[in-house]
């Protein structure tokens, strides 16, 4: 429950938080989140120095709500892709998410915690018999090119899992992660090595930018830095007349620990091809987490019954898949959740300012989508040539 509101006096009359705001940084970043924190480890890996700005505190938006599925197929197929944005750069963007995954996995051995990585395949089946030619499209193209990928026939699937699908296809080199615990080993590396400089409670009021560089505006001063980061997630859209995105929320459900998964296949991965598509994964403790029920209004939900409500009926779909084992919802919640008109990210500099970039993950695979563009963002800022930036650019 709520304890207070409103505007309290109190708590203006005394702070004991030692802010350095004498120096200029090398780049700020806005929101301490998944986006944030991969963001600053590539880009102190490359020799800057860093600030993240967070108004609360470090991994407590969405990065505590995100499921940990990690994948390189995206919520468009790849052949949609092909015919959206053309064959090379559609085939480019499948391979940087594949590459984004094994860099999030090298980044999860360096951790002083354990962020619960583990390499999974993906099981994408199809929610009706309608669905198959899709599928089969999907497989011509990503086996074309390249990609771990394989196809299952009804037969299949009967033979590894206890539900019948019409088909599925099968992606290898996928992965889950605690990205709670992820996110704030990444902190914590960082602040062993005093790489970042993190401020917690602190909010972002306004921003200038000038040729000399960046000042941005708090309640406690003023900081510098030569390059602007914008992090946010789906909190904020500070560019809207640049882009198009459906900012929505979605619910998830984690389960009470299951005491035989033997029946999950390879503790796979697990989606379908319905809009909006039902997701699941386990735990290390036996947990199944799922999540979908996407709906339009973009605050996170706040009716406790709505919530149950919403988590018991996706009980009820991973139970229908799996009969015989007793699922039992242990904790539901509601979250925002963005998705951009085109299926990707907006990654990139802001249009018509040179100091002022976006690290937006729009999507299903927000995480990994962090990963390959916080390399982008790199070279941007560092004045390399990247041949990937004008995939995801602001401006397309």
């Amino acid at each position: 429950m709520d304890l207070h509101n409103g505007r309290l006096f109190w708590t203006t009359t005394f702070n004991d938080r030692k802010r350095n705001f004498d120096k200029q940084y090398d780049v700020a970043i806005i929101g301490g989140g998944m986006s944030g924190a991969l963001c600053a480890y590539t880009l102190t890996r490359a020799g800057l120095d860093v600030a993240i700005i967070e108004k609360r505190r470090r991994a407590s938006g969405s990065s505590a709500a995100n499921t940990g599925l990690l994948q390189f197929s995206n919520d468009i197929m790849l052949h949609d892709l092909v015919d959206q944005i053309g064959k090379e750069k559609a085939v480019r963007f499948y391979k940087l998410c594949l590459e984004a995954i094994d860099d999030l996995e090298q980044l999860a051995m360096t951790l002083p915690v354990t962020s619960e990585f583990i390499r999974r395949k993906s099981i994408y089946y199809a929610s009706t018999p309608l669905h198959v030619s899709k599928l089969k499209k999907e497989y011509n193209v990503l086996k074309e090119h390249g990609f771990p990928v394989e196809y299952w026939s009804k037969k299949d699937i009967k033979q590894r899992l206890p539900f019948s699908k019409a088909g599925a296809l099968i992606t290898h080199g996928d992965a889950e992660v605690n990205p709670y615990r992820f996110v704030n080993g990444i902190f914590d590396y960082l602040g062993e090595g005093q790489l970042t400089t993190l401020f917690e409670n602190l909010e972002a009021e306004s921003v200038d930018e000038d040729p000399s560089g960046i000042k941005i505006h708090t309640s406690e001063g003023i900081l510098r830095a030569s390059h602007l980061v914008h992090a946010t997630g789906y909190e904020t859209l500070p560019i809207s007349k640049h882009i198009g995105t459906n900012i929505n929320h979605s619910y998830a459900i984690a389960t009470e620990p299951i005491e035989d998964l033997s029946q999950w296949h390879e503790r796979a991965l697990i989606w379908e091809t319905n809009r909006p598509y039902l997701y699941m994964r386990t735990t290390i403790d036996n947990r199944i987490i799922a999540g979908g029920m996407d709906e339009d209004p973009p605050e996170a939900p706040q009716d406790d019954k709505k919530i149950e409500k919403r988590g018991k009926k996706i009980e009820k779909e991973v139970q229908k898949l799996f009969p015989d084992m007793n699922i039992k919802m242990d904790y539901a919640w509601g979250a925002s959740f963005g998705e951009s008109l085109d299926n990707l990210p907006y990654i990139g500099k802001h249009p018509d300012k040179d100091r002022t970039y976006y690290l937006l993950g729009y999507g299903g695979n927000g995480t990994v989508y962090s990963m390959l563009g916080s390399h982008i963002l790199r070279d941007l800022i560092l004045k390399r040539p990247n041949k990937d930036a004008d995939i995801v650019k602001l401006d397309r």
